[in-house]
């Protein structure tokens, strides 16, 4: 179960990028002052934490109504998290990764960014909620489901810590640090991705 946790966390850390929704949340908000900023990090995590939760609980019926078997699922889950990898290692953004300068531009022209971009796609995005799929497929009973749930609060926990400490987490790290860290972070996803495409063949009865 201690496997299980580490490996959902460390998913979620890599696919969510704490600190990259950290200076996103400044790029976006600002001229906001900081009771504002405060509700609109709040607001964020919490609707990231609800499209996730939802994802993690109705994602098993989705597939079953969209006739995709789990090794399908985990095979084409590891091929996009793999090109999620490789977007952190080159330090691309896409919209994998990132929103796209297009939908940065629109977000900045918008009273409220919590629910767009910072809840959906930066938190809640569509890596992460192919690996909220892809662990919860994984899980085999209630505790291994809870441990997963577990870590959806806990990163959205961190993200929200991060974003209230955006200004200061920014200025420390700087470009490089936060390059660094996505590099990292690549690396981790690649191996991962790896996995659950190994997992994926495995089941299907391609790999023996």
């Amino acid at each position: 179960m201690l496997e299980l946790a580490i490996a959902a966390f460390t998913t979620f850390f890599v696919t969510v990028g704490p600190v990259e929704v950290a200076a996103i949340f400044l790029s976006v908000t600002p001229h906001a002052t900081a009771a504002h900023r405060r509700r609109t990090a709040i607001t964020a995590s919490i609707v990231a934490a609800l499209v996730l939760t939802g994802f993690a609980l109705g994602g098993r019926s989705l597939l079953e109504v969209l006739g995709v078997g789990l090794p399908a699922f985990r095979t084409a889950g590891g091929v996009l998290l793999l090109k999620m990898a490789a977007d952190l290692l080159l330090a691309e953004r896409t919209g994998l990764t990132s929103i796209t300068p297009a939908e940065e531009r629109e977000a900045e022209s918008q009273p409220d960014v919590a629910v767009f971009p910072l809840a959906i796609p930066m938190i809640a995005g569509p890596g992460t909620i192919t690996a909220v799929l892809l662990l919860m497929g994984k899980a085999k009973t209630l505790a291994a489901d809870a441990v997963v749930l577990g870590c959806i609060v806990a990163i959205c926990l961190v993200t929200l810590v991060c974003m209230l400490g955006a200004a200061r987490l920014v200025r420390l790290l700087g470009l490089t640090g936060t390059n660094v860290i996505a590099r990292v972070s690549g690396i981790l996803l690649a191996a991962l991705a790896m996995q659950f495409i190994f997992d994926g063949l495995e089941q299907s009865g391609i790999l023996s």
